[in-house]
């Protein structure tokens, strides 16, 4: 018996032996290096073109802000009710759609983010558009939070111009406030929000003076953002469906040709991207 068990004793040996040494997988995993590469590494392969910072490696931020992309523009949107035709996503997608012109317009800027988080009202009892399913919001409080933590990381990442431009109604009271607490307590660079970016009586005002009037549908939507959401995607306004139904028209406005459409919202990011071009140089100009 006793042979019997020193036996198995030195067949195991082995086996246990293999069970304490890591794999090639596990040591990989435990490779500091992986996770704190070396600030200065070159960047082994050429950068992608695109001025949207979550479509870039850390490398190519580095590289963009050493080269002289200084400037970074914080877009809130929203995620919200918007009618029965168009997708939830709409600020986001406005942003997307006209910041990556602004950020090239600029030529010094990179799109740090879009924040999708914004204020839509009281959630007990639920108030404004979170009364609707398909609304994400957050509180004043929270937003107002996010933008601080945002612009502090982006400061110190070595960005000096922070723009806080946003979509919604409901987002620029907190960008404004944001702006106006941290920027008086930064030795170097500066947080300035951008009122110019926003207002949809220009954009009306805009179409009018092209022959293009809208009268109240009564649902949550515009021509201006159903036009510049199909410069991505017709069906994010569900284009299909509704020319199926004869309901592809917006406040009286109708939508067909697709071609005129589009390029009538091209005009308009334009405008609104030379608008926005304007006021931020003015403000950086007067504040140096």
């Amino acid at each position: 018996m006793i042979t019997r068990l020193l036996l198995l004793s030195v067949i195991c040996l082995p086996v246990f032996a293999c069970a304490q040494s890591l794999s090639s997988g596990q040591e990989m995993l435990q490779d500091e290096e992986r996770a704190n590469p070396d600030i200065n590494k070159p960047r082994p392969i050429a950068a992608r073109e695109t001025v949207f910072m979550n479509e870039m490696t850390w490398m190519e931020v580095r590289d963009a802000i050493r080269s002289g992309y200084r400037t970074a523009i914080v877009m809130t949107g929203g995620i919200e009710m918007n009618g029965p035709y168009m997708v939830t996503d709409k600020h986001n997608i406005v942003c997307r759609v006209v910041g990556e012109r602004l950020a090239r317009k600029l030529g010094n800027a990179l799109i740090a983010t879009i924040v999708p988080y914004v204020p839509q009202g009281d959630v007990n009892p639920p108030s404004g558009h979170m009364r609707y399913p398909g609304t994400i919001g957050v509180s004043e409080d929270t937003f107002q939070s996010l933008l601080i933590d945002i612009v502090t990381g982006l400061k110190t990442q070595g960005f000096k111009d922070i723009i806080l431009i946003g979509d919604s109604g409901g987002n620029q009271s907190g960008m404004q406030a944001v702006a106006e607490q941290m920027s008086p307590t930064w030795k170097t660079g500066r947080v300035t929000y951008i009122p110019e970016f926003y207002g949809y009586e220009k954009w009306i005002a805009w179409e009018e003076e092209r022959g293009i009037y809208e009268k109240n549908d009564g649902i949550h939507d515009t021509f201006r953002d159903t036009a510049i959401l199909m410069l991505e995607d017709p069906e994010y306004v569900r284009r299909k469906a509704r020319l199926g139904k004869g309901l592809f028209t917006i406040n009286g406005v109708d939508l067909e040709p697709l071609a005129e459409t589009l390029q009538v919202a091209n005009q308009l990011v334009d405008y609104q991207v030379q608008l926005t071009v304007d006021a931020i140089q003015r403000k950086l100009v007067y504040d140096r």
